[in-house]
C-alpha cells in the first residue's frame, strides 16, 4: 500500500506522462501509464471513499 506522499508523486508523474505520451499507445512509456493508473486507482478506492462510490 502506498501513502499519501507517494500517491501525490504518482499523480504528478502520470500527469507528466500523459503530456508526453498523449494517446500514442505504441509509445514506450504507455505501459507505465497503465501501471501508475492502477496504483492510483487502488489508493483512491481505499482512501477516497467518494471516488470509490462512483466506480
Amino acid at each position: 500500500m502506498i501513502g499519501e506522499a507517494e500517491y501525490e508523486k504518482l499523480v504528478a508523474k502520470l500527469d507528466d506522462l500523459v503530456d508526453q505520451v498523449g494517446e500514442a499507445e505504441s509509445h514506450t512509456l504507455a505501459s507505465m501509464m497503465g501501471v501508475l493508473s492502477a496504483l492510483i486507482e487502488d489508493y483512491e478506492n481505499v482512501n477516497v471513499p467518494e471516488l470509490a462510490l462512483k466506480n
